[in-house]
């Protein structure tokens, strides 16, 4: 294996603009020709002892989920042996879980099966990695599909210890978390005082001045509305949030949620339409968390689609394993230099219809944070001035009596 890295690698070294320049062979003379090969087995040299010193696990998998090369790195961190390991499956090395410690071995969100479907690197994975439950570990990995030949093809798992930076961003959170707790409470009986000024406990109130207590009403419920959202991302960095799964059937779940939305949809004079199979399979899921997903999702829809639009919620199976659910809208669409930065938190696109619409940023973060903590994946298409679409995966539910 380790041969077909380095050839690989010598027949990238000529259009690697970061190195030498080799010039051509043809009408050198032998001296030149010992020159040459002996720069490119000096550079084999330097790229073999970069793999093997450097403090990340590099692993090379074949794509059928065996371990074809580690580097020390990546034995030391796994605490398996480096010369007994290669040929074994990675789910007997890796057991790669997402952070709420679901195994994705065997399911379409695992990272190494993404990579190979899309051809295509996957970058910045977090992961928790390590097949001893006293010893796992938080990572931050990248999987590389490459091909040396037309018949092999390969994978390069490379991970990087997140620990360190973990308790640096816990102290942070604990400090955003304690903050934001410490809002909430004042913010709650603000609200709680206006709701009996508007009830008439205080006496009666004129309509100019029911008008203003509306809308300081309305603020001060965004103010809690934000509080809740950093509490809820904090809590999750802290490893404080868990789903509570169970049996649930999404008809049911999507109802709710176009009832609730409804008035907002109304005002915007947008329609809301349900796509939804009457034998859908139940799900696997937290109901509370699945419903605030599609409560992001569907007030977003509405949000930035234009009167006279249609937002459609649909589902359909997507494999044995998981369901995928969809929001559709026949809005402004995303622009291309907003694609990338959709699902970052408190972001916010310099667009007009975005300055117009407002929001702070969170609602597609913590979107992600729960769809991917039910092991599922999000994703979406969209076509400027036409519309969008975000769509996510999430269990199905499989009665235990019948596995």
């Amino acid at each position: 294996m380790r041969k077909r890295i380095q050839k690989q690698a010598h027949v990238e070294e000529t259009t690697d603009l970061s190195l030498p320049m080799v010039p051509s062979l043809s009408g050198v003379s032998g001296e030149d020709d010992e020159a040459i090969s002996a720069l490119a087995e000096q550079r084999d040299h330097a790229i073999e002892a970069a793999i093997q010193t450097t403090s990340d696990a590099i692993l090379v998998l074949t794509p059928d989920f065996h371990i074809a090369y580690l580097n020390p790195a990546a034995a030391a961190t796994l605490r398996v042996p480096l010369e007994n390991t290669v040929g074994s499956r990675c789910t007997e090395v890796l057991g790669c879980k997402n952070l709420n410690r679901m195994a994705l071995c065997g399911t379409s969100s695992c990272p190494l099966v993404r990579a190979l479907e899309q051809r295509s690197p996957l970058p910045n994975e977090e992961l928790i990695v390590g097949m001893d439950p006293d010893h796992l570990y938080e990572v931050s990995a990248s999987v590389n599909p490459i091909t040396l030949d037309d018949e092999f093809s390969y994978a390069v798992f490379a991970a990087r210890d997140m620990s360190a930076l973990k308790v640096a961003n816990r102290v942070r959170s604990n400090f955003v978390s304690m903050v934001s707790h410490e809002l909430r409470t004042p913010l709650n009986s603000v609200h709680g005082f206006i709701d009996l000024l508007l009830q008439g406990h205080m006496g009666a109130l004129n309509e100019e001045q029911r008008m203003y207590l509306g809308y300081t009403q309305e603020g001060v419920q965004q103010l809690i509305s934000i509080v809740e959202d950093i509490l809820f991302m904090t809590r999750s960095d802290l490893g404080q949030f868990e789903v509570k799964q169970q049996e649930v059937h999404l008809l049911s779940l999507v109802r709710q949620v176009a009832r609730s939305l409804q008035p907002q949809a109304l005002k915007a004079e947008v329609a809301l339409h349900m796509d939804i199979p009457a034998n859908v399979p139940a799900l696997y899921i937290d109901p509370q968390r699945i419903k605030q997903v599609l409560n992001n999702l569907v007030a977003n829809a509405i949000k930035f689609t234009p009167p006279g639009g249609v937002v459609t919620i649909s589902a359909r199976q997507h494999d044995e394993h998981f369901e995928m659910i969809s929001v559709t809208d026949t809005g402004y669409g995303i622009p291309a230099e907003d694609s990338h930065h959709v699902f970052e938190r408190f972001y916010q696109s310099n667009h007009s219809q975005q300055s117009k619409m407002g929001g702070y940023g969170l609602g597609l973060s913590i979107a992600k944070l729960i769809v991917e903590q039910h092991g599922g994946t999000i994703g979406f298409d969209t076509v400027v001035n036409k519309g969008t679409t975000f769509y996510f995966t999430v269990p199905l539910y499989h009665d235990p009596a019948q596995l």
